[in-house]
């Protein structure tokens, strides 16, 4: 059930109305400052707009987005709408027209993290101070969907968060803030996502106060250093692994496709993910072995690669959970010597 929005602010109200639009994880802790911050400022969350519940797990049940659940927690206002283009669908009671929901919020700023959706002109052009993006990178590089998953793919060993004021193009708009982050080398994306979170929601609370006061100035993303890049949305198959690629690529591949779509190959014909490995010194030939092939080297199981050799550390074969490697070979003997993928 859509809650109700409060009541429409007057020109007398000195409070700064905010409408915040996020969906999973990485939007909470931005969602979750605000809030907190209500108390102490004259700032005020006076609605949440999240992307439509999933189906998950075994059963395919309806789940809500983090976002979603701390707002119904707190009793914000929440709409769900699966798009803002008009004549989408009939509004309902349950699901009001979004642009008249909006404007009926009246919001001075949109607050966006990882929403999931393009905002169209309508929207961008509703709030007095515009609409502000939390975005996971070091903008113009790796504007798009999986900014963070991008970074650990490519070997970074820096990214950082960026407060953007949004435009109608896709992350194009003009950098109010940035903060950098080292990577860590056994940074996942699940965990370089926590980490990113943390401090975009540090920087925001940090950069409202002067983008409100007319004290901050965006920057247009072609005064800044580096070139555009553009991450696509993260797909399933993404995770597969080439055994051509070097081990440095399929290490990377690990850790980016961690939590989903998980980097996996096959073995006996059937799904076989890799959730933790890495790269064995250059030093150590596999000889002329076939790419895929499993092997032991200095007690250690590993997978010659186009490029070195990857060592196995926590494994999961198909119907089973993640284990270490040394588990899972110690009741399936015949994995060394075995090829994966073919």
């Amino acid at each position: 059930m859509v809650a109700q929005p409060a009541t429409p602010h007057t020109s007398s109200e000195k409070t700064v109305r905010i409408v915040f639009m996020g969906t999973p994880e990485f939007a909470l802790p931005s969602l979750s400052i605000l809030h907190a911050l209500a108390d102490r400022t004259d700032w005020q969350v006076v609605g949440v707009v999240t992307q439509p519940d999933r189906r998950a797990g075994r059963g395919k049940k309806l789940v809500a987005g983090p976002v979603k659940a701390f707002a119904l927690e707190q009793r914000l206002p929440v709409l769900q709408p699966k798009s803002f283009r008009q004549n989408v669908a009939p509004p309902t009671a349950e699901q009001p027209d979004p642009l008249a929901w909006l404007r009926m919020l009246a919001p001075d700023l949109i607050v966006v993290a990882a929403f999931g959706q393009i905002l169209p002109p309508s929207v961008l052009q509703i709030p007095t101070y515009g609409c502000l993006n939390v975005h996971a990178s070091l903008l113009p590089a790796y504007r798009g969907a999986s900014p963070i998953t991008a970074a650990l793919l490519d070997g970074l060993t820096e990214t950082g968060v960026t407060i953007m004021l949004m435009d109608a193009g896709m992350d194009t708009g003009p950098v109010l803030t940035q903060a950098r982050l080292p990577i860590l080398a056994d940074d996942t994306t699940d965990s370089l996502s926590d980490r990113l979170a943390d401090l975009g929601a540090e920087l925001l609370a940090e950069t409202i106060p002067s983008w409100l006061a007319g004290n901050a100035s965006p920057v247009a993303q072609s005064d800044l250093p580096g070139d555009p890049s553009v991450c696509p949305l993260v797909k399933k198959n993404d995770g597969r692994i080439d055994w051509t690629m070097p081990a440095a690529r399929v290490e990377r591949m690990i850790r980016a496709y961690t939590p989903w779509p998980a980097a996996f190959t096959t073995w006996k014909g059937q799904n076989f993910k890799l959730w933790h490995g890495s790269v064995i010194p250059a030093h150590t030939s596999h000889g002329t072995v076939p790419l895929g092939t499993v092997s032991e080297v200095d007690g250690r199981i590993a997978v010659a690669t186009g490029d070195g050799l990857l060592a196995l550390h926590e494994v999961q074969p198909a119907g089973k959970r993640r284990m270490p490697a040394a588990t899972f070979l110690n009741g399936a003997p015949d994995f060394i010597g075995s090829r994966l993928g073919s």
